[in-house]
């Protein structure tokens, strides 16, 4: 059977998620939607094919058609989450509100989750997802643990433990326990509706959530985009990608 009858997918598309923001090339100095290379190496590297997406204006019929070319989506990281949207003032430390781009990632993602797509969070993905459930953010981790140790600045990622709950879907990925790259000053505090916690680090910081069930939906506070000799998140995105792209054909 040659590859146009073939109802087994090449290498499923995933779709990545962008910022908004400042960028200089040679004489340029624009906005652009970008996206540091790293997590599209850790989408290639797994197999699969890395497609951005760029924050635009959004509605539900968009969000839909867009989704329709991807097997998953990842949801990465970048500006704080506007405060607004789970019931709090700004604190002083939180970033500027990027309303295009919340928009835009909650409406993919209510769409991801109503089919079924595969979702991967990184570091803000991990608090869209939360938020998008009902839950709450601590908008600034010093106020909370007196240290800065989850984002000492200057692009300088901090390597940390982080242990995984039993039973959870990270834990049959990762095993018990991990050393991850962190670089955030929020982090979830309430969580949301029906997510559970997969892994906390040694201050009792919610470092993963997921959501149980047959759908992959996982996303994890840390960057492993950083830490690429280890490719298991990536590699289970694809994975369950080219499943649910099987899966799609076959409907």
């Amino acid at each position: 059977m040659n590859g146009s009858d073939s109802h087994e997918p090449a290498h499923p598309i995933i779709g990545l998620t962008t910022y908004l923001d400042r960028a200089q090339t040679g004489v340029w100095d624009v906005r652009a939607g970008l996206l540091p290379a790293p997590y599209l190496n850790g989408i290639t590297a797994a197999g699969g094919i890395a497609v951005l997406l760029p924050p635009q204006p959004v509605s539900p019929e968009i969000a839909a058609r867009v989704l329709d070319g991807v097997a998953g989506l990842v949801l990465t990281g970048g500006r704080d989450l506007d405060p607004a949207g789970y019931g709090q003032d700004p604190h002083a430390e939180t970033d500027r509100p990027d309303p295009v781009r919340d928009a835009w990632e909650f409406a993919l993602l209510d769409e991801a989750l109503r089919r079924g797509l595969p979702v991967l969070g990184i570091c803000r993905g991990a608090q869209v997802l939360n938020v998008a459930f009902g839950g709450t953010l601590h908008q600034h981790l010093p106020d909370v643990l007196g240290s800065n140790g989850h984002r000492a600045g200057n692009g300088v990622f901090t390597e940390m433990p982080v242990r995984t709950v039993a039973g959870t879907r990270l834990a049959e990925l990762i095993g018990e326990a991990c050393e991850v790259q962190c670089y955030h000053h929020q982090a979830i505090a309430e969580l949301g509706a029906k997510l559970v916690v997969s892994a906390r680090d040694d201050d009792g910081v919610i470092e993963a959530i997921e959501l149980p069930g047959e759908n992959f939906v996982l996303a994890v506070q840390w960057h492993p985009e950083e830490s690429l000799d280890d490719p298991r998140l990536f590699s289970a995105i694809v994975d369950a990608a080219e499943r649910y792209a099987v899966q799609r054909v076959s409907r």
